[in-house]
């Protein structure tokens, strides 16, 4: 069976190759011109569940699709389309989600636990952040959220998912971090960070830890309703554990009426160092980096 990791990479590959199907090469990608061009109505909806992001509709071979408007935010509803054209991109996924007709409602921005949303929002991802050209954009201005606000600007997605994307991409150590109120929503780790000896990997509803100026900032709702800032630098060790010590700055966004804060964790130290195991004594690393030559 193919695990969920690899579908996700197909369906962000997925993507990427319909931009080459479309002839699209630059930046920014519209999700609503790709629709437009396979005969699919793309129509707002202000009055959708909460929740909601978008619904594929279907009635026979013909297809719509409607995005939640409630939120006024571009980057956020051309992801909403973007998740919905996955929904009728990737294989199988008419099959599972809409096969009869009718409606299926979505949960994009990376909220849902089902597989099938997830594959939506990678080809979501693939789709509007090509992986070649995002590159470019990185390491333009400030490493952190400087940086991932330009790239959002240049893509014109929404922040959080341009957010995960810069982590996936980043060389860099970055950590990504969804909050309500004192809990964790998700935490998305670059390579670099996970390179930190036995950290703990924070899943949805743990709470957010103590001593970080996301706590601080979360206390007070009317900062994150009126999307203010904070920054702060922390001991890397006061987010995620393990044993190795290191400064990381620590950038906080509130996301407004979403009702969420986006922190954003950076550092250039990390995943770029070597380091001795601890334990190891003297004579273990002279003994270990000792050439040594077949006679």
């Amino acid at each position: 069976m193919t695990s969920l990791l690899l579908r996700l990479k197909l369906a962000k590959q997925r993507g990427e190759a319909l931009l080459t199907e479309e002839n699209i090469t630059e930046l920014p990608v519209d999700p609503f011109a790709i629709a437009s061009k396979h005969d699919i109505v793309v129509q707002a909806k202000p009055d959708t569940e909460s929740g909601v992001s978008g619904m594929l509709l279907r009635h026979g071979n013909a297809f719509g699709i409607l995005y939640a408007s409630d939120i006024p935010n571009e980057g956020f509803q051309r992801f909403s389309v973007a998740h919905e054209l996955g929904h009728y991109f990737l294989d199988g996924h008419i099959d599972h989600v809409l096969p009869n007709d009718g409606v299926h409602a979505s949960h994009a921005g990376f909220s849902s636990s089902d597989p099938y949303e997830q594959e939506a929002d990678n080809f979501a991802a693939g789709l509007l952040m090509p992986s070649k050209p995002f590159r470019k954009l990185m390491g333009r201005v400030h490493l952190g959220l400087q940086d991932i606000e330009r790239a959002r600007e240049s893509c014109k997605t929404s922040l959080t998912s341009t957010a995960i994307r810069y982590a996936e991409l980043t060389d860099d150590a970055v950590a990504v971090i969804l909050s309500t109120g004192r809990t964790i929503d998700y935490c998305i780790l670059s390579e670099a960070m996970k390179s930190l000896p036995d950290i703990t990997w924070m899943k949805r509803g743990s709470p957010v830890p103590a001593r970080t100026a996301t706590a601080r900032f979360n206390a007070d709702e009317s900062r994150v309703l009126r999307a203010e800032r904070d920054e702060d630098e922390i001991d890397v060790l006061d987010w995620l554990g393990g044993r190795r010590s290191s400064v990381v700055t620590e950038e906080v966004i509130g996301l407004g009426r979403y009702g969420k804060t986006l922190t954003v964790l950076s550092s250039r130290k990390i995943g770029h160092e070597t380091y001795a195991d601890e334990g190891d004594d003297e004579d273990d690393l002279v003994e270990r980096w000792t050439p040594r030559f077949k006679k």
